[in-house]
This record gives structure tokens, C-alpha cells and sequence, in this order.
């Protein structure tokens, strides 16, 4: 079957989609708050089961939450061309940032029914659990689990702020599967998303055709010095945790500027004891975020930093425990699965340009254990993890007829022994 030449998404049917869905969860600002395994993510969850329910597909949920929409093939034998990403956001995220690859994989499902068209190869969509990591760390946690990075104890012991674990939390929503994680196989796997950057729209690019995802790494860091009062403690004789801390933080920024233009470093969480405004603070939680395309700049970025801590402890005054909690090497997508999007994005007759990925993605994960790539839409100004966070209508329309086209190619292909 090759590819119809005029064949695209509805429009219409999967911006309104995006809005129905972008109301569970919505904030005043028009951004999305629906943190994984919260009620909202249960309300998202049931809302996605019975649409693609309603889309003919029959819907299965793993051990750790992750589900899968299948629509039958012609060939129920072939493994399974499957669009991923997720529905859970940020504390303050946008209506964008991983939703647009679930529903986007809905609305091609939606597409291809509405054109009788019968695939090779089975086809199926997928909602990753805990892709954003702001809840339960680290990041990717179910995809990884998906693809042996992790196992599912450890996934089911993490920890919230609020001593939360991630197995009760899974269960209290009702979306713990039979299916154990990681025995589903893939035989290509494409991701939608938003950019999250300002490359694509400041070159006039409507696609990025994903290569890969850089290396990152995240830290937890506890300083540990003595409270006291801040009225009657004299400057010199203070053990402050916060000061020792903000050294610290601005030290990662250094860090990261040593290593421009392509490394990044960032301090996103700080939590301060006793939180008090007359006492000096005693203990300083914070974590450290780490990013290049090379894992020896990333190696090298983590003794640097471990180093200027280590320098700013060396008086005694206070101490600092540092924890890697997460290490996502350098991902070099399938030249297929990118061959495939760059056909899609050429037939489409959209501007189009090859890149890297900055943030992670649960498809970092998943090309572990089947060919995969990714598809990039612009969005304003690069922002994103942000209530502002948007992309236009048509920009969206054109990443889901290049998803389309994508797997269609690929189906084409898989089918002819070729992927």
C-alpha cells in the first residue's frame, strides 16, 4: 500500500481535542496542571481509554500504568508501529508539551478509519506514565521501566515531596495493569512533540526531523549546617546552609557556561529549613540538572561541580551530601524511523531541518529496544514547562500529517521486510 497522495489529518477534530482535553487540569492562566498519578491524570486517563475505545481500538494497561491503544492490522503477527508520548505536565506546563504526541496518535487512528484504511501491521498509541518526572524522579520512569533501564520495584518505591510512593499512588487512581511491563514489543515507535526550544522558529522551520536526545544527568543535593538565631548569631560564627547553597548554585551556572554553547545546567528545586525569616537557615535541599550532546562533556560537567561543592565545604562550616539520581546517556535515533519522517516532511512540502534533541523524551528510552525517532513542531519563543507554552493550529496540523505519513511509510516498509 503506498502512501495517498492527499491524505491528511482532520484539522479541525484535533485542535478541539487538544482543547477538550487541555480543561482537565486547566489553569487560570490557560496552562495545565495535572501531575502524574493525581486525580487528573485518572480523569485524563479514562477520558483517553474511551475514546480510543470509541476509535475501535482495544486498550491495555501495563504493570506500571503505561497504555496502549491498538488498532488491528492486516497481519495481527507483525509487531506493532506505535506513536507515543504523554498526558501528564508540569506543575505550571502548557497545553503542548507531550499531549500534542498522544492525541495527535489518536487523531491518525481516527484519520485512517475515517479513510478505511487497513495498515500491514498493527498500530497503536501510547500515554508513557510519569514522563515529566516532577512528581515521582527521575524522569522517563515507565518508558525506562518499559525498556529495562529500571525495574518495576524501584519505579514502585519513589518518593513525592509529600512521601507519596509511586505504587500506592498508581494504585489509589485504579491504573496498575495486568500486563506486566516490558514483555509488549515494538516494531517502531514515532513521537510527536513541541520543540521546547526556539531553533525551528527562529530558521522559519515548521519540522524537526529528530536524530537524537543529549546526555543528561540530575543530582539531589542536601547542605547541612546548624540553625540559629539570626538576630544574635554573629557572621562569622554562622554554619548558613542557604549561603553555602546559593555558592553552590551559582557554581553549576559556571559550570555549564564553561562548557557553551551547547551544555546547560540548572538548579529548578530549592527547599530551605526551617523556612524561617529570623533564623539561619540549617539545612538547604536543591537539585542540579546537567545537559550536553556528548556524555564525556556531561562526565566532565559532574566533577566540575562536585568539585566547586567540595571546595565551598572544605571550611567546615557546613557539610553537602550530593546523590545522582538519574543518568540518561546520549540517544542516537534509528536512520529508518528518521529516514521515514524526512520522506514525511518532503511530501508535505514543509521546511524541515535535522536536530538534536535538549529536553528528554520517554522515545530516548524506548529506541533502546525498537526503532524509533522523533517529529519537533515549533513553539513561540522556544518557551515551554510554562502555563504560556504554545504552538499554532497549523504548526500542530502539520506534525500530525507527518506522524501520518511516517508511519504509513514505515508500515509500508515493515511490511516489505525492509525496516
Amino acid at each position: 500500500m503506498s502512501v495517498p497522495a492527499n491524505i491528511a489529518v482532520n484539522a479541525a477534530r484535533l485542535w478541539d481535542t487538544i482543547m477538550e482535553t487541555a480543561q482537565i487540569g486547566g489553569t487560570a492562566k490557560g496552562g495545565i496542571k495535572r501531575l502524574t498519578l493525581t486525580d487528573l491524570d485518572r480523569q485524563v486517563r479514562d477520558w483517553f481509554k474511551a475514546a480510543c475505545e470509541a476509535a475501535g481500538c482495544t486498550v491495555t494497561i501495563d504493570d506500571v500504568g503505561n497504555m496502549f491503544a491498538r488498532r488491528p492490522g492486516r497481519d495481527n503477527s507483525l509487531l506493532p508501529i506505535a506513536m507515543g508520548s504523554h498526558l501528564d505536565t508540569q506543575p505550571t506546563g502548557g497545553k503542548f508539551d507531550g499531549v500534542i504526541g498522544v492525541l495527535a496518535g489518536l487523531e491518525v487512528l481516527r484519520t485512517l478509519n475515517d479513510l478505511h484504511i487497513e495498515t500491514n501491521a498493527p498500530i497503536e498509541v501510547i500515554n508513557w506514565t510519569n514522563e515529566e518526572g516532577s512528581r515521582f524522579a527521575p524522569a522517563m520512569l515507565c518508558s525506562g521501566v518499559f525498556a529495562g533501564v529500571f525495574n518495576r520495584e524501584y519505579a514502585d518505591t519513589r518518593k513525592d515531596r509529600d512521601g507519596v510512593s509511586f505504587g500506592d499512588a498508581l494504585d489509589a487512581i485504579g491504573y496498575r495493569g495486568a500486563e506486566k511491563v516490558g514483555t509488549r514489543k515494538l516494531g517502531a515507535h514515532f513521537e510527536l512533540h513541541i520543540e521546547q526550544g526556539p531553533i525551528l522558529e527562529a530558521e522559519g522551520k515548521t519540522i524537526g526531523i529528530v536524530t537524537g536526545v543529549q546526555g543528561m544527568r540530575w543530582f539531589e543535593v542536601t547542605v547541612t549546617g546548624a540553625e540559629s538565631h539570626a538576630g544574635s548569631t554573629p557572621m562569622p560564627l554562622r554554619h548558613d546552609a542557604m549561603v553555602a547553597a546559593a555558592r553552590m548554585i551559582v557554581a553549576v551556572s559556571d559550570v555549564a557556561l564553561r562548557h557553551a554553547p551547547l551544555a546547560v545546567g540548572t538548579v529548578g528545586l530549592v527547599e530551605c529549613r526551617p523556612n524561617s525569616r529570623n533564623v539561619v537557615p540549617g539545612e538547604v535541599f536543591f537539585s542540579i540538572d546537567l545537559r550536553h550532546p556528548s556524555d564525556a562533556v556531561v562526565a566532565q560537567m559532574e566533577d566540575d561541580v562536585r568539585a566547586a561543592i567540595a571546595a565551598i565545604v572544605a571550611d567546615g562550616a557546613v557539610t553537602a551530601a550530593v546523590e545522582r539520581v538519574w543518568d540518561s546517556p546520549a540517544v542516537h535515533f534509528n536512520e529508518a524511523c528518521i529516514d521515514a519522517v524526512a520522506r514525511a516532511a518532503e511530501a508535505e512540502g514543509l521546511p524541515a531541518r535535522r536536530i538534536v534533541s535538549g529536553p528528554g523524551h520517554d522515545s530516548a528510552y524506548v529506541a533502546r529496544v525498537a526503532p524509533t525517532s522523533m517529529i519537533f513542531v515549533p513553539c513561540a519563543g522556544g518557551l515551554s514547562h510554562n502555563e504560556a507554552e504554545s504552538t499554532q493550529p497549523e504548526e500542530v496540523t502539520a506534525g500530525a500529517n507527518v506522524l501520518l505519513r511516517a508511519v504509513l511509510d514505515t508500515d509500508q516498509r515493515y511490511a516489505d521486510r525492509a525496516l
